[in-house]
Formats: C-alpha cells, sequence, structure tokens
C-alpha cells in the first residue's frame, strides 16, 4: 500500500439522506488519508451533482433512473438507462481504477457496485434504514463488508459481513459552537420562549406542511415559537398561501436551511420524517423529536425508523394520516412539559453512535489493503477479463 495512492468510488445520491452520509465518509478517508483519491458517482439531474463539488470532490453522474410503478411502458426506457449506466460504470472503473467501490443507496450505487464487484473490487455498502432497500439486498451479495445502523439486519444480510457502524452526520453538526440565544436570534426569534423546529427533509414534506397551514391561528395565538423548513419544491405555492394572512411574528418560514447547526441549537424540539439521516443526527444531539414518517418511501421504511425510537421512548411518533388533526396541537403541548423533553432527549441520545465516518473509513481502508495485497498480475487479469456487462 505504500506505493498505491488509496483511490476509492463512493456512488449513490438522490436525497440529503444519501448524500451527506457519502460525504462524511470520504471526509473521514481524506482526514485519516490526505492522499486518497476519491470519485463520486452520482445520477444525472439529482441533487448530489451540486452537493458533492461544493463539498470539493469530483463527481460523474450516470443517466439512472427509478422504475416507475404507476407507468410500465416508461420502464423500457429506465432498462436501457441501466445498461448505459452499467457500461459507463465498467469505463469508469477501469479508468480509475478504484481499491474499494462504497455505496451509499440512491440510483446510482446499483450499476456502479455491480460492475465493481464483477471486476474483482471489494464493495461496501452503508445501509442506513431499519429496513433494508431492494438494490443494497441485490448488492449484499457481492458486498465483501456491509455497515448498518440498527439491530437485527441479519433479516436481510448474511450476518457475518454485518459491521454496526452507525449512520455518519454532517461533521458541523458536531462541531457547532454557537449558544442557543444566538442561535435563535439568527432566526430573528426570541431566545426566552420554547422554539419548535419543523423539517421535512431537503425537499420539503407535504403533509406537515399542510399542518401547519391549516393551523396558523393555533401557531399564532400560541407561546411557542418556530421555524419551518418548507422544502425549495413547496416554497412559492405556500408563499401564496399565506400571502393573505395576518403575520406570524412567532413564525419564521424559510425554504432551505443552510446552517442546519444554529436551527439544531435553537430548538427545544424537533418535528420531522423519519429518514435515517435525520434520526440518526436527532439522537447524536439528544433532541426531542417528533417524526411523522413520510408513506411514499420504498417498503415504508420510514415507519420502520421511527418505531425504532418511539418503542423507546426515544421520540413520539404521529402517523402521516393523523398529522393534518393533531400535530400541532401535539408539538405545542410537548414543547411546554420539560419533564417529557428531557426524558426524549436522554433516550434518543441513548441510541446515538459517536465517530460513525470514521469507522466506515477505516472498514474502507482494510478492504484496500486486501485488495493491494494481491498479486498484481491477478489484478490485471481481472480487469482484462471482465468484459460483459451481465
Amino acid at each position: 500500500m505504500e506505493k498505491d495512492t488509496l483511490r476509492v468510488i463512493v456512488s449513490g445520491g438522490g436525497t440529503g439522506g444519501h448524500i451527506f452520509p457519502a460525504i462524511s465518509i470520504a471526509n473521514a478517508i481524506k482526514e485519516q488519508h490526505p492522499d486518497a483519491e476519491i470519485l463520486f458517482v452520482g445520477a444525472e439531474g439529482r441533487m448530489e451533482m451540486q452537493r458533492v463539488p461544493a463539498a470539493g470532490y469530483r463527481i460523474i453522474g450516470l443517466p439512472i433512473a427509478g422504475f416507475d410503478r404507476k407507468n410500465l411502458l416508461k420502464n423500457f426506457s429506465v432498462l436501457l438507462k441501466i445498461l448505459k449506466s452499467q457500461r459507463m460504470a465498467k469505463k469508469i472503473i477501469k479508468e480509475f481504477k478504484p481499491m474499494v467501490a462504497v455505496g451509499v443507496g440512491g440510483y446510482a450505487s446499483g450499476p456502479t457496485l455491480k460492475m465493481a464487484g464483477s471486476m474483482g473490487i471489494p464493495t461496501l455498502i452503508q445501509e442506513q434504514n431499519s429496513y433494508a432497500g431492494v438494490t443494497n439486498k441485490l448488492l449484499a451479495k457481492s458486498a465483501k463488508k456491509i455497515c448498518v445502523a440498527y439491530d437485527g439486519m441479519e433479516r436481510f444480510f448474511p450476518a457475518d459481513k454485518i459491521i454496526m457502524t452507525g449512520n455518519p452526520v454532517r461533521q458541523s453538526l458536531l462541531n457547532a459552537s454557537i449558544s442557543k440565544t444566538n442561535a435563535v436570534k439568527s432566526f430573528g426569534l426570541k431566545p426566552n420562549v420554547p422554539t419548535v423546529l419543523i423539517i421535512g427533509g431537503s425537499l420539503g414534506a407535504r403533509t406537515i406542511n399542510e399542518s401547519i397551514l391549516e393551523h396558523l391561528d393555533e401557531i399564532h395565538n400560541s407561546e411557542v415559537q418556530f421555524i419551518w423548513q418548507t422544502g425549495k419544491f413547496y416554497s412559492e405555492e405556500i408563499k401564496q398561501r399565506m400571502a393573505g394572512y395576518m403575520p406570524v411574528p412567532n413564525l419564521h418560514v424559510t425554504d432551505f436551511i443552510s446552517n442546519m447547526d444554529h436551527a439544531y441549537a435553537a430548538a427545544d424540539l424537533v418535528i420531522s420524517r423519519a429518514g435515517a439521516s435525520s434520526i440518526s443526527e436527532l439522537c447524536l444531539l439528544k433532541k426531542p423529536s417528533i417524526l411523522v414518517p413520510s408513506p411514499n418511501v420504498a417498503e415504508d421504511h420510514q415507519t420502520k425508523n421511527a418505531l425504532a425510537l418511539s418503542t423507546k421512548d426515544a421520540a413520539l411518533f404521529v402517523k402521516d394520516a393523523e398529522a393534518k388533526d393533531t400535530l400541532i396541537q401535539l408539538a405545542i403541548k410537548t414543547v411546554a412539559t420539560k419533564q417529557l423533553l428531557d426524558r426524549l432527549g436522554e433516550n434518543a441520545g441513548k441510541l446515538a453512535f459517536t465517530d460513525s465516518a470514521n469507522r466506515i473509513a477505516e472498514e474502507v481502508y482494510k478492504l484496500a489493503l486486501e485488495y493491494a495485497g494481491q498479486n498484481s498480475d491477478e489484478r490485471r487479469a481481472q480487469f482484462a477479463t471482465s468484459t460483459s456487462v451481465h
């Protein structure tokens, strides 16, 4: 390994829940091995194509897309995109010559890790959810290691490949030094008033947004203040719908929060979807939360994520179908109950994993060492004989 530069492909994305852990893993690899070369492989037109370069890494986009379950005729073009993506992934791997390929979930990780495995490159999967996705279950067959964040994942993966690491979170959250008072002031709100942070993920959440819009009177009349991230997708519609309503001084509305460390520091209570990254952040920061799982996700994994906390008294759980009627009232009541907030935060903290990104980076390096230790002739033969796209 002394002569070889550590070269790693990181693949996946689609949402912040896949992208932020991927960048955290890459940062940890660079911190441990400053000379390492890291190449991201994402999906054209998806969020990672902007977020990854902004974090200082090179990314190549594949023309990959997911299957359309409502319009089966469109799936013929999806199959063509998958085949093209596999050919592109093979070319990328041949040119970059990675020692390891890491998959974090999302469309691009499928063809990238499939081709890497077929070409003799060791692969590592990072499964963020408590219920494994279809792509990762397929990739697990050839993966060398599978990093997970929940107990019981041997239901989906071979037990001897599983490593419990937890989910990496954004480094900026762990390094935050802002006080609660200054954090609240940064949103134009009052320091000594109970504060609820409402986040629906990087794209927003319609049900959570509707829950707020239908209870503006209660919010206005409450002794609670709210920081509301609407998501860029819903931003214009919400501006139009609120235009005719009286000003609500205790409601800070924004389409996207770039300084999430400030938002978490300001919050006494967080309302959130139950994506794996969000849950990992809430646990690590010991934040009391009300989780509203999205019903529009594969295998209903967000409900399973939420139950992993709510059954341990580490979060409150509101069904998506019931949120419009109950969410805001529950938030106003909960944030005023200090004993409940303390208990939820303490129990959430017990479920947290620290140093997840570094632990995954160490596993990546171990695989690279194994690969580098193989006979160089054998490695050349693997590249030369891997000709067909399976």
